[in-house]
């Protein structure tokens, strides 16, 4: 023990000057004589611990110091509160909604004045010690990039997330960057290219064959360039074939502009013929139930796709397409999930309401079911037929029921087409890396209301307005 005391000695002098607090804190946060600096060694003697006893002790600034002391390490605290606050809540003040027929609430877990920040404390520098990549940071500061990251066009649910690995992967990739990507000129036409297609093709549509059902995906025209980016970035992460099921709004553009059928032969079912005359079709079968496959090259890497056809039971589909993955990747010998994959688009009504949903989410990570993740991408029209969303689920989101197996939730507005490939490239990328369920939630409206048959005015008057 004795050996041990003494070798204290050695390091005394730099122990106190670790007094004078971290290196982050105010210079001034504690007082320090040259006296604390004596070496403490037997040399002291009993005089001079008397004098030492006997000298006063530091008043006025050890209390100004303590109290600085106090006070950064509470706006610190704080500070941290907050931003944890913007990671599980900021969704809530997102611009989500293309029509804002919602007003947004004051939610003050979300409000720096809750956390004691008054408005003369927004410029005061704050230690956070990296938490959003920076040592030090205002209060203004840090409200500016929480609000870029959590409350623009994206709204992200991931803090339900159990396994840390994916949490802190997530957070990483979305704060490194404000949860913005900047498309060069190149991208950005790219992302034009595909939605003058895709609105000229549904212009075309309404006025050739004005009235007659097609679901068009009117109003959600970010769909197409956003599944052109997981066909792309899916292809660079070692993906080769995706399996598609979805519901009937939006089909006819898919099948067009996404998987490549001729125009010719939509339009001659449209007119009532076939394809293939050949096929028994069945008598209630019609053109927005059909499914096809083809080969799409990016990049120089080919990616099959295969459209599932599914009957009007929509979200029947699933299942069907989830056993197609699983026998596909078990022909290729893909034991890592990473060749082949699902991609199911929802509508939001069917998504919250239909059983086989959550079933199928329930099974997603079974040995006996696992098909390495699936990207849900749902078409949010906000209205189920002529329902509204508070009459017809009783959770915040229809999405929620991904919750189940911790999947991340990216909501999305898609006016902005830019936000909703950004959340495409980084659903793909989470599911590569970690071969689980992810979903993206497109929050759009359907312009002609249910069908183009249907006069929606009726019952939805304020939304069509």
């Amino acid at each position: 023990w004795q050996d041990f005391f003494n070798g204290l000695a050695d390091d005394a002098h730099d122990g106190l000057k670790n007094k004078s607090g971290a290196s982050w804190s105010p210079s001034d946060a504690t007082v320090v004589g040259q006296a604390d600096l004596a070496p403490l060694d037997d040399s002291m003697g009993r005089e001079g611990a008397a004098a030492e006893a006997a000298r006063p002790a530091p008043q006025a600034g050890a209390r100004m110091g303590a109290a600085k002391v106090r006070e950064a390490t509470l706006d610190s605290l704080r500070a941290l509160m907050l931003i944890r606050s913007y990671r599980v809540r900021g969704h809530l003040l997102a611009k989500l909604d293309p029509l804002e027929l919602n007003v947004r609430n004051d939610y003050p877990e979300l409000n720096p004045a809750t956390y004691g920040f008054q408005d003369t404390d927004m410029d005061r520098k704050i230690f956070i010690n990296y938490v959003l990549g920076l040592e030090t940071a205002t209060m203004r500061e840090i409200i500016s990039i929480l609000h870029e990251t959590y409350c623009g066009s994206i709204g992200i649910e991931y803090m339900h997330i159990q396994d840390p690995d994916e949490k802190s992967w997530l957070q990483e990739r979305m704060e490194t960057i404000h949860n913005q990507t900047h498309f060069t000129t190149k991208g950005k036409r790219a992302i034009l290219d595909r939605l003058i297609e895709t609105e000229g093709f549904e212009q075309y549509l309404d006025k050739k064959f004005t009235g007659t059902k097609r679901f068009g995906l009117d109003g959600g025209e970010s769909l197409v360039p956003a599944m052109e980016q997981i066909f792309k970035r899916g292809s660079q992460l070692g993906i080769e074939e995706i399996v598609l099921g979805m519901a009937h709004r939006g089909r006819l553009n898919v099948l067009a502009n996404v998987m490549g059928k001729p125009f010719q032969a939509i339009f001659s079912e449209f007119q009532g013929g076939t394809t293939h005359p050949d096929d028994v079709l069945g008598s209630g079968d019609v053109k927005y139930h059909l499914g096809t496959s083809s080969d799409r090259v990016f990049d120089g890497r080919s990616v099959h796709l295969s459209l599932t056809a599914n009957p009007s039971h929509l979200e029947v589909a699933n299942t069907v397409c989830l056993g197609k993955v699983r026998g596909k990747q078990l022909q290729r010998g893909d034991i890592d999930r990473e060749k082949v994959m699902c991609l199911l688009l929802h509508g939001d009504a069917a998504f919250s309401g239909q059983g086989l949903v959550p079933e199928a989410f329930d099974l997603s990570n079974l040995n006996g079911y696992q098909t390495g993740g699936t990207i849900h991408i749902v078409i949010n029209n906000q209205i189920g037929f002529t329902t509204s969303p508070r009459y017809s689920r009783s959770s915040t989101y229809c999405t929620d029921v991904a919750k189940v197996v911790s999947a991340p939730i990216f909501h999305v507005n898609a006016d902005d087409p830019e936000a909703v490939v950004h959340c495409a490239r980084i659903a793909t990328e989470y599911r590569q890396k970690f071969k689980k369920d992810v979903v993206i939630d497109m929050i759009c409206y359907r312009r002609h209301g249910h069908n183009e048959g249907d006069e929606p005015m009726f019952t939805q008057p304020t939304m069509y307005k």
